[in-house]
């Protein structure tokens, strides 16, 4: 049989890991805003300031993204040297330890542990990275980007389910003993399942297996040897400055919220759901329809600009039913700058270094998410729509680094080939 005849069979048990780590992820999105500006905080009296319990807040997003820019590049090293499906199966056991965690620390009120709960799962949950290293594995130079779009499509349909199954299972009023640790206990035992699935049906995508030197301080190298190779140092600024500015916009959208519009968790919940639907519709169907049809140089600078002028437009709306408008563009033009963006990537390696190059990519975004949360902590307790605003310029500069300095060095190199 051929190995266009096997992908189909192999990227199925990779989309419903993908879906279901999403749909875990997605369910606690509408509520961690929630634990901080709501009125019924388990952590925070009355008497705190809005501008301490936002602080706090960027340092809880930043706990996440600081530990997983040290542990997804071992993870990635690992998986190069062990293959992906035992290391996705440790990274995944990681992730349902931090949930259970989480979910104590609401019930207690153990601020500490909030943070130590989400550090845990950070360092070892670096299960979307290995799937990403996974889809390489078996795509050619042909179906890399669609196959790409279709973990894309995973991403988006976890979205949609998870977001609003949050919400409802945080929501006192749909069940008298629901709260807001509830998510985190259904997050749990879905990342089991998680780890039933890939043991059962996941195959093992790695060909040829790689040794790279493990350090903890990997991160800090891959930051290093990504803009000291001149190969791939321009295209992971892109990366870098995407990630930047998107994290503005997913960590600070649902408070965004919450702050101008008094959201609840159901309603940020359905928002967020909203988005995941054309999310999914864009990476299922019309990335698929573009690969191989469509430039890619030419998609991602329609997309990243077009990434970057509908972010913008969430500073202008003041009624919420704007934001069932906007929310789709910014949807479709992530859901088609992402997949485009990860191959870029991707195409600089070579096979043997799928993992490690993904795992570079990771702590890049890593980065790109840690950042943020820390300043956008600070700036969001003057204005809450500071991190829009933050966010639709760092993917503006993003456009332009693409466009004006990785087009053009591209295309000088073809010039000089040939």
């Amino acid at each position: 049989m051929s190995s266009q005849a096997k992908q189909p069979s192999l990227l199925l048990p990779i989309f419903l890991t993908v879906f279901v780590d999403m749909l875990g992820v997605g369910i606690i999105i509408p509520v961690m805003p929630q634990l901080f500006f709501g009125d019924d905080s388990t952590f925070f009296g009355a008497t705190v300031s809005k501008e301490h319990r936002s602080i706090m807040f960027g340092y809880l997003l930043a706990s996440y993204p600081f530990m997983q820019f040290f542990g997804a590049p071992i993870l990635g090293a690992l998986s190069d040297r062990f293959g992906r499906k035992p290391v996705l199966q440790a990274s995944l056991i990681g992730t349902v330890l931090g949930y259970l965690l989480f979910g104590y620390a609401i019930m207690t009120g153990n601020l500490v542990l909030l943070f130590f709960s989400r550090m845990v799962p950070g360092f070892l949950g670096g299960n979307i990275s290995i799937a990403m290293s996974a889809i390489s594995d078996m795509s050619t130079a042909e179906t890399r980007t669609k196959n790409f779009g279709i973990i894309g499509a995973a991403f988006g349909l976890g979205f949609i389910l998870g977001p609003a199954i949050g919400g409802v299972l945080a929501d006192k009023d749909v069940v008298s003993w629901f709260n807001h640790a509830t998510p985190f206990w259904f997050a749990a035992a879905l990342t089991l399942f998680n780890v039933w699935l890939v043991k059962t049906i996941f195959r093992e995508t790695i060909k040829e297996r790689h040794t790279t030197k493990l350090t903890f301080t990997k991160g800090f190298g891959d930051i290093a040897k990504a803009f000291s190779d001149p190969k791939i140092r321009i295209i992971f600024a892109v990366v870098l400055l995407v990630s930047l500015g998107f994290s503005f916009f997913t960590q600070f959208f649902g408070a965004f919220m919450i702050q101008r519009f008094d959201y609840t968790p159901a309603q940020t919940g359905m928002l967020f759901g909203w988005v995941g639907i054309w999310l999914a519709l864009t990476q299922g169907l019309i990335v698929r329809r573009m690969s191989g049809k469509i430039a890619r140089s030419s998609t991602l600078t329609v997309s990243l600009i077009a990434l970057s002028v509908t972010i913008g437009l969430l500073l202008l709306p003041n009624q919420v039913w704007l934001f069932y408008l906007i929310n789709p563009l910014i949807a479709i033009a992530q859901g088609i700058t992402s997949p485009n963006l990860t191959t870029e990537v991707s195409v600089q390696a070579g096979p043997e270094k799928q993992g490690e190059i993904l795992g570079i990519n990771q702590s890049m975004v890593s980065l790109g998410q840690f950042i943020p949360a820390i300043i956008g902590g600070y700036v969001n307790s003057i204005d809450s729509r500071m991190p829009m605003l933050a966010s639709a310029i760092f993917i503006g500069l993003a456009w332009v680094v693409y466009v004006f300095v990785f087009k053009a060095r591209v295309s000088t190199a073809t010039s000089v080939a040939a």
